[in-house]
C-alpha cells in the first residue's frame, strides 16, 4: 500500500475529533494540524525508511519511496 498524505491527514482529524476536539469553526486547528502531521511523517518516511532484504538475488536495503 502506497503512502498517502491526504488518507493519514483525514485519520488524525478523525482520532482528534474521538478525542473531543472540533474539526470546524473559525478557531480550530485540528485540520490544518492534522495536514501538517501528515506531510511530516509521510516526508520523513519517504525520505529516511529503508527496508533489508535478506536473501535471495535483491539481497541488499533499500530506500522506500
Amino acid at each position: 500500500m502506497a503512502l498517502s498524505k491526504s488518507s493519514l491527514e483525514e485519520r488524525v482529524a478523525s482520532e482528534l475529533a474521538a478525542l473531543g476536539a472540533t474539526r470546524q469553526g473559525e478557531h480550530s486547528w485540528v485540520n490544518r494540524l492534522a495536514k501538517a502531521i501528515a506531510n511530516a511523517v509521510v516526508d520523513e518516511i519517504q525520505s529516511n525508511a529503508e527496508v533489508p532484504v535478506t536473501g535471495g538475488s535483491s539481497a541488499g536495503t533499500y530506500k522506500v519511496e
